[in-house]
């Protein structure tokens, strides 16, 4: 059972800012390591993740999860961070680069955090992926730089509220670099707001 509420985000408007929703920065890494490393170019594989990166898989690679859970489908292919959550934290002595909390796109423009699950981002000329909830940010992050966490997973009256990012998985498969272009399809339907996934709260 999940422990804790995941408060949801409200807004109509997807669009962070009146900028064109665009990719920044593309990130992959061979190893389990905190970072990953920018490329001027990633190729996403549908069903699977970014091509060479130790988080591609039909089966989740998240060691964590593959210790409590054992083998399940990996529905964090690929993870994405939108840049304005690195405007934010710089204004609190904070300074990321794209890549620096592990994410595989980085994007400026749309707001990733108050789209619902299922919306499919286009990435470029070719690729496309699905939302399938939101990163959990663990104690690693502070590891990485001391009081981060406080501004990734925030408690709030309304229930926690995680502002490290999205998981995804491959749906169209594709390259993507910095300057492409990023266009948001929404399901239809009644729409569900992202949270954190793991096969104990999708029993719920």
């Amino acid at each position: 059972m999940q422990n804790e509420f995941d408060a949801v985000c409200h807004n109509d408007n997807f669009n962070a800012s009146s900028q064109s929703p665009r990719v920044i920065g593309v990130q992959s890494g061979v190893a389990h390591e905190f970072s990953k490393i920018s490329q001027t170019i990633i190729r996403l594989i549908e069903s699977f993740g970014v091509e060479g990166d130790v988080h591609a898989g039909r089966s989740d690679q998240h060691l964590f999860h593959i210790k409590r859970f054992g083998d399940q489908p990996n529905l964090r292919q690929v993870h994405l961070i939108q840049a304005e959550f690195f405007d934010d934290v710089s204004e609190e002595g904070h300074f990321l680069q794209p890549g620096d909390l592990g994410e595989n796109i980085t994007t400026r423009g749309v707001s990733l955090l108050n789209l619902p699950t299922g919306a499919r981002l286009r990435l470029g000329a070719e690729a496309e992926i699905e939302l399938t909830g939101l990163r959990n940010p663990c104690h690693q992050i502070n590891h990485f730089q001391a009081g981060l966490l406080d501004y990734c997973k925030v408690a709030t009256p309304e229930g926690v509220v995680r502002k490290a990012g999205v998981m995804a998985i491959v749906t169209k498969s594709g390259d993507v670099k910095p300057g492409d272009q990023i266009e948001v399809d929404l399901p239809s339907g009644p729409q569900k707001p992202l949270v954190y996934r793991t096969p104990l709260t999708d029993k719920n």
